[in-house]
Parts: structure tokens; C-alpha cells; sequence
């Protein structure tokens, strides 16, 4: 059993502050509440700036009904109570307004978890509830009477969505797959192609790794495990991940390389955390990445590769999800680090990621996996991010453009003509 040291009102601050942070909610809107094991709700406070929260401002609402605190519990609270009611097991209940969430209920409709491997097991399962006033008792039964049923995410008619979970981060990792999942969806309806819906599940024959027990870090795998842990800040910072979505590997030398952990939160681990893996045999106490094989075999086949990113934004899944091609012909600039982009198969790639060594080469650095991601191969840790982060903007700069006319790339002649001019390798 795990005791939790950190009091509620540090946890609910600390996540509120990244909801804001990320946009998924505004100053005025959003609110957490924490069950403890006494009965007591903490819960963030009605008409206080979400920006400015501290500890201090959490209220508690014992078990009779008392509140606790300077202000004033959220005047959402009917409905945390209500779903605590109906759900024994839940102790977080995580009320917001993401944008994107939002577009959604406002419509009628919800995000569909099908479109991304394992993100039905995150998001449990999601009910959509009807208006009711917020705040009111008659809203707290609605949305309780969905979690009774056994609804782990519940949209809201016309106002956001509201989710429970056994721990913090549970809440927390289901409201933002949640939301990009919305993102995901939204970005996709701006292209031709229809939805590919995965019919496998992936990375299920993972290797089972040989251990090895390590005695020594040098300063170079130090320097690696830092850079793993600001790079993976960094993509999430800029919402190129969502937690649980991201794999960062980098080689220290030959047969010899760091990959992070399963589902890692990238704001939540350090450099012990990633894992080496060196002649094929994995650190002893660790769990590598599902696609850590994936990672050797490039190693293994390509002295020009020492680093790979595995990642997913709205934008680029909107044309992965949809299999529309990503064509960073469009812009010169995107074409010199991106270069053509083969896709591959979901199917494919669920029965052996090794699949996708073949399509990698100094020409083609850059992979797009259908319902999964993008993989981006560089020399180092800095230019595999660059050409994420390239990938991504030319997928954002091409959905936005088509919402204003016809896009069209450069042609041969001049695709030729960039290739020369910076000596790229054909």
C-alpha cells in the first residue's frame, strides 16, 4: 500500500497550477477536490485566481458539512460530494475547461478514445450528461447518476468535462489524454481522410530483457540522463506530449544507450529514471520502454543515429490518426530537416516495431506511425527535437492554411534545388 506524505492542498495547487499552465482551464474556471481517508473534502476555492492559488486558499469540508478555510468551497462542490457518493473507490474529482473539451460538449458530442491505443484504458469509460445550472444540486445528481453507471469520464452539455480517479495523478492523466484526444480530433476534421481506428494493441510482444547490474555512470551517460529529463520537460511545455505518450533514447556509445521508463510523467522524473540498456541486457530494477528494441536496432544499423524521440502532438496525430499525408514539401525550411516522411501501418507496427528501421535512412530521418505518432531519429538529442518540433509546426502551418484556401508544395525542379544546395543526402 502507498501513503501519501504530500498534503492535499500542495497536491490540489500543484495541479490546478498545470491545468492553467496548459491552458485546459481559465482564471475563474476549473476546480479539484481530494477525498481523504478521514471523509473530509478539500477542494479548491469558489472566485479565487487560478493563477495565484497556494495551500492556504484550499478549503476543507468535513464530513458534517463544515468548511474550513478563508474563503469559500467551489460552488461545484454538490457534485464532487455526489460523485463521491456514488463512487467508494474515487478519491479525486477533477472539474475543467479546456477549449477543446469545451468545442465538444458544446456540440453534443465526445472525444472518441478509440482513435489512440491505450487511450481507452486511460480514459475508462466516457458518458456525456445534459445541461443543468452550475452548481445546483439537480447538475450534482446528472453527473452523478453517469459515474454511477460507471462513467470514469463524464462531458458536460454546453460547460467542459469532469472526471474521478483513485489518486491525483490518475485524474490528472485522464483529463489531459481527455483533452488531446479533443485536440486530436478537432485538428483531423480540417483533412480529407477518415479516422483510422487501430484494431490491435501495441508493443504486446515486447522483448523481456537480460539484466545487468550498474556500478558506474560516466560523466557523458550523466550528461545524456540530464538532457533526457530538459528535453522531455521541454515537449511537454510546449504540448507535444501528454503524460504518460513520450519516449526519449539516446546512445552513449556502440551497443550502449539510455531510454526513458514506461508511461513516464516528463514533468515528474529525474536522471536515475531513464534506463540503460547496454549489449542487449537492461538495468537491473528498471523497465524500458515498449519500443526500447526499436531503439537498439537503429543504433545497431545506423552510426549517424545517437538519438530518438517517440512522440505525439494534435497536430501531427491529426494526419496520423487520419492517414493523410504530411507533405513537408510545402515549406523549404521543413524540408531540409524533415526531408519525405514514409508512414507506416498501425497494424505493421503493432506486430514488430522493427518495421519501421527499414523506412529510416539519412534521407527519410523522420517516420510517421499511423495512430501512434512520429518517431524523429538525429545525430543527437538536439536534432532529433528539432526535427519534432519542425514536424510539428509544418503540420499546424498546413492545417491552417487549408482553412484559407488551396495549399500547394514546391516542386521537383526546386525540391532538386534545395538538395543541392545544402549537399542533402538523397
Amino acid at each position: 500500500m502507498s501513503i501519501q506524505y504530500t498534503h492535499p492542498g500542495k497536491l490540489l495547487v500543484d495541479t490546478l497550477q498545470r491545468i492553467y499552465d496548459y491552458g485546459m482551464t481559465t482564471t475563474s474556471g476549473g476546480n479539484i477536490s481530494i477525498k481523504d481517508e478521514e471523509g473530509n473534502i478539500w477542494i479548491t476555492p469558489s472566485g479565487i485566481d487560478k493563477g495565484t492559488l497556494t495551500p492556504a486558499d484550499i478549503m476543507k469540508v468535513t464530513p458534517s458539512g463544515d468548511a474550513v478555510g478563508c474563503h469559500t468551497p467551489s460552488c461545484e462542490l454538490p457534485f464532487h460530494r455526489a460523485v463521491y457518493q456514488c463512487r467508494p473507490e474515487a478519491r479525486v474529482v477533477l472539474h475543467a475547461h479546456s477549449p477543446a473539451l469545451v468545442a465538444f460538449s458544446l456540440v453534443g458530442a465526445s472525444p472518441d478514445a478509440a482513435w489512440l491505443p491505450g487511450a481507452e484504458k486511460i480514459c475508462g469509460k466516457i458518458a456525456f450528461s445534459r445541461y443543468d445550472i452550475p452548481g445546483s444540486l439537480s447538475l450534482g445528481k446528472i453527473i452523478a447518476a453517469e459515474f454511477a453507471a460507471g462513467a470514469d469520464c463524464v462531458m458536460m452539455e454546453n460547460h467542459g468535462a469532469v472526471v474521478c480517479g483513485r489518486t491525483i495523478s490518475e485524474a490528472f492523466t485522464r483529463f489531459e489524454t481527455l483533452d488531446f484526444l479533443a485536440r486530436i480530433q478537432i485538428q483531423a476534421s480540417g483533412l480529407d481522410g477518415a479516422p483510422v481506428l487501430p484494431a490491435a494493441e501495441c508493443c504486446k510482444n515486447a522483448p523481456v530483457w537480460e539484466n545487468f547490474v550498474a556500478t558506474y555512470a560516466s560523466p557523458d551517460e550523466c550528461a545524456l540522463r540530464d538532457s533526457i529529463v530538459r528535453f522531455a520537460a521541454r515537449l511537454y511545455r510546449q504540448r507535444l506530449v501528454y503524460t504518460g505518450a513520450l519516449t526519449i533514447s539516446a546512445r552513449i556509445k556502440d551497443d550502449d544507450f539510455l531510454v526513458t521508463p514506461k508511461e513516464i510523467d516528463p514533468l515528474a522524473f529525474g536522471p536515475g529514471d531513464s534506463v540503460r540498456i547496454k549489449e542487449g541486457k537492461c538495468e537491473s530494477g528498471k523497465q524500458p520502454a515498449c519500443i526500447a528494441a526499436l531503439c537498439r536496432e537503429i543504433y545497431r544499423r545506423f552510426d549517424w543515429a545517437g538519438a530518438m524521440i517517440f512522440t505525439k502532438s494534435p497536430n501531427l496525430m491529426a494526419f496520423s490518426c487520419t492517414a493523410s499525408t504530411l507533405d513537408s514539401r510545402m515549406i523549404p525550411e521543413s524540408y531540409i530537416q524533415l526531408r519525405d516522411m514514409p508512414q507506416i501501418k498501425f497494424a505493421d507496427f503493432a506486430a514488430d516495431p522493427l518495421t519501421a528501421v527499414g523506412k529510416i535512412t539519412p534521407a527519410t530521418p523522420v517516420v510517421i506511425v499511423e495512430n501512434l505518432g512520429v518517431i524523429a531519429v538525429g545525430k543527437n538529442l538536439t536534432q532529433a527535437f528539432d526535427r519534432l518540433e519542425v514536424c510539428d509546426f509544418t503540420a499546424n502551418c498546413i492545417l491552417l492554411a487549408r482553412r484559407i484556401g488551396k495549399v500547394r508544395p514546391i516542386n521537383q525542379a526546386q525540391v532538386d534545388e534545395i538538395i543541392d544546395a545544402f549537399k542533402l543526402p538523397r
